[in-house]
């Protein structure tokens, strides 16, 4: 018998129907000499410290660096205590039942380097010795399905994908676990979870959020002159900017009214642009396209992508690469024809030229796991609405992909008046090529139409205006913009002549960047405004505590993205890797042990009860110190997180300022005074009319 694993269930059957293995058991399915059953994820991962006999936060215990590390089944939480998640030590049981009555394993889990940790942690957990081999596909066709089956792989030639995936693991317990104790034992007012990327993301949405609020605005001046020629209006602007100087604007504006109102042109000058297509998305791609098109947080994106991908309407979508390999590039005209069952697509494939497919996505050495994203040759009937606008996204990138150049014709005229200069610009598409798939044919709106300028013409000047305009701060994050962020983090650093593994930089991979920002919400460091991450004051005040230290380091965790894909590519020592990290995650936790405290960064508040001992703040309450006074007030109230200075409010002057956006029981909205009573309780003041709370 041959055992074949499979990440879910769902996976699991479609491999079943494939091979025979069509009677149903507890945990698998059996068949035609195959046993098929599935994980749930990661059914197994690395222990935690209680595993190792330290339990609780202790000083005295840090830094923690198990040697070796310990593989347990995964574990819920469960009113604050951890223990062995009852399910997966069931379906564990069953995969090793499985195996133990078989000769041979099939690791069919997701191609990737989380897919490849699953099964191995799975495999080294029941301390499995049989040979196995490998299933590796990009699509859950059948077609591809089949292929894979036919063209397995020996385990071992995934050796680097596991130690990578082992060490990105290992990396992000170390890190995690000491930086996390650490600085909550620093602080002493709380749990605070700090991770090796995790943490400067955060930072990046602090620093950006900063700028943005401490950005100093600056007013400035240019003047707008109107012309007409052939029949055409058209406008130009100075070069020159007058700042903090309106009235020089306005004087110099009156100087070329009494100038006869003409503009000579002192430079006109025209040049073809060929506009390349946009290359296939990869998952961080489509992510911030469905960020920016339809307003998809990137989470939602990936949950998205991956149920297409199920329906096997779509390739892999844990992608990080862009391009295609050369054997793959003789299905794309299928897959291009194909889309014409769907009518959306019969118009835009009209606008392709079939015989003349654009080749540059090709490139066998930017490929990594998995190619660029791909539709398949199923075309869906229906969908639900998100699944539909995702599905049409990645096929017309898949046609404009394979579109022709667009060709545009610029202008750029300089005028002189007055010894000044003034500039206009203009454009003209002459071939559209695949900027007619979509319609879109400039990123923002369409330059202006200008008439045949050459050098020497003199222009009338019509009007005239003085603008008022501003200097811009820079613009908060959106899920879009971070993952540009994470994705570009280490373009600075200086890559090796030659490496491959350092093509492309950054924090995170494209299948765990969404992950990243999803815990940043869940910890409350971020919340979203509209479209905008701004950081909460919890946030704020982790990077407060850590943006001097090396955790908060973009360009360090992004080398480290670097080492691990060198690992994945059997260039570099995956145990060095480890005694690096162990060295860094050392210094990093004596680091934050020395930093100052929350408690000390906050002013000290006296209880309003006992009036004997200092309150402790949290995120969700602020509490006495002492236990037998046991005041506390929630932070949360009504829907409403109360602010750091509001509880100084109201412990030091008895009564909040007015509190707005409260929603009562029944949803309806209300602004009212949190007011402190002489026993220390709190009730609502509206006006002159109290209500006990």
């Amino acid at each position: 018998m041959i055992t074949v694993i499979a990440e879910k269930p769902s996976v699991a059957r479609e491999i079943a129907v494939l091979l025979g293995a069509t009677e149903k058991k507890e945990g698998y399915l059996t068949g035609n000499g195959y046993f098929v059953t599935w994980a749930f994820g990661h059914l197994v991962g690395l222990a935690m410290p209680e595993d190792y006999g330290i339990t609780g936060f202790q000083k005295s215990s840090l830094p923690i660096l198990p040697n070796p590390f310990l593989l347990m089944i995964r574990k819920v939480k469960k009113d604050k205590i951890y223990s062995t998640d009852m399910g997966a030590l069931a379906q564990i049981k069953i995969i090793e039942d499985v195996i133990e009555r078989s000769e041979k394993i099939i690791a069919a889990t997701d191609a990737g380097r989380e897919g490849e940790l699953i099964f191995r942690y799975i495999y080294q957990y029941l301390k499995c010795s049989k040979p196995f081999e490998r299933l590796w596909i990009s699509s859950l066709t059948e077609k591809a399905i089949k292929k894979g089956f036919e063209n397995l792989k020996p385990g071992s030639d995934f050796d680097g994908l596991f130690k990578a995936a082992q060490s990105r693991s290992r990396a992000d317990w170390l890190v995690g676990i000491n930086t996390s104790q650490a600085l909550s034992i620093a602080a002493g007012d709380g749990v605070y979870s700090l991770g090796r990327v995790q943490t400067p993301t955060l930072a990046l949405i602090c620093r950006r959020y900063l700028e943005n609020k401490n950005f100093s605005v600056k007013q400035y001046w240019q003047i707008e002159l109107q012309h007409t020629k052939d029949f055409i209006d058209f406008k130009s602007l100075s070069k020159k900017k007058w700042e903090n100087d309106m009235k020089g604007a306005q004087g110099t504006l009156k100087s070329i009214k009494r100038n006869d109102n003409t503009a000579t042109v002192v430079s006109a000058e025209t040049i073809n642009l060929t506009e390349q297509p946009p290359l296939l998305f990869d998952l961080t791609g489509l992510q911030k396209e469905a960020n920016i098109k339809l307003n998809l947080s990137a989470q939602e994106t990936l949950n998205v992508a991956q149920i297409l991908y199920e329906k096997k309407l779509i390739t892999y979508p844990r992608t990080g690469s862009k391009y295609i390999p050369e054997d793959v590039w003789d299905t794309i005209p299928g897959l291009v024809s194909a889309l014409q069952d769907n009518k959306i697509f019969r118009q835009e494939i009209l606008k392709v030229k079939l015989g003349h497919l654009n080749k540059r996505i090709v490139n066998d050495l930017r490929v990594t796991d998995h190619h660029g994203l791909l539709t398949t040759e199923k075309i869906p009937s229906s969908l639900p609405a998100k699944e539909n606008a995702v599905y049409n996204m990645i096929a017309l990138r898949l046609l404009e992909a394979v579109s022709q150049p667009c060709i545009k014709e610029t202008t750029k005229i300089i005028l002189e008046v007055l010894h000044l200069d003034f500039t206009l610009h203009g454009s003209r598409i002459t071939e559209p090529g695949w900027r007619s798939i979509r319609g879109s044919f400039y990123e923002k709106e369409a330059p202006q139409e200008l008439p045949d300028l050459k050098k020497g013409d003199q222009l009338k000047i019509k009007n005239g205006y003085v603008l008022e305009k501003k200097t811009v701060p820079p613009v908060l994050y959106t899920e879009a913009g971070i993952l540009s962020a994470m994705e570009t983090a280490g373009q600075d650093i200086e890559k090796p002549e030659g490496s491959s593994a350092m093509q492309s930089i950054g924090i995170g991979t494209p299948a765990t960047r969404s992950g990243i920002i999803e815990t940043l919400f869940a910890r409350n460091y971020i919340e979203r405004k509209k479209r905008s991450l701004l950081p909460t004051q919890k946030g704020l005040q982790v990077y407060e505590l850590v943006k001097d230290t090396k955790i908060a380091d973009a360009a360090m965790t992004a080398q480290w993205e670097g080492a691990l894909k060198k690992i994945e590519n059997n260039e570099a020592d995956a145990e060095v890797f480890q005694k690096e990290m162990e060295t860094y995650t050392s210094c990093i936790t004596y680091e934050l042990m020395q930093t100052s405290t929350v408690q000390n960064s906050q002013r000290q508040l006296l209880c309003p009860k006992c009036k004997n001992h200092n309150l402790v703040i949290r995120d969700k309450i602020a509490k006495c110190k002492d236990e037998a006074c046991n005041w506390f007030q929630y932070r949360s109230i009504c829907g409403v997180h109360l602010s750091l200075s509001e509880i100084e409010k109201l412990v030091l002057h008895g009564k909040t300022s007015l509190i707005s956006g409260m929603k009562s029981k029944a949803g309806k909205e209300f602004s009212a005074y949190i007011v402190l009573n002489e026993e220390g309780g709190t009730f609502f003041e509206f006006g002159t009319r109290q209500d006990k709370k």
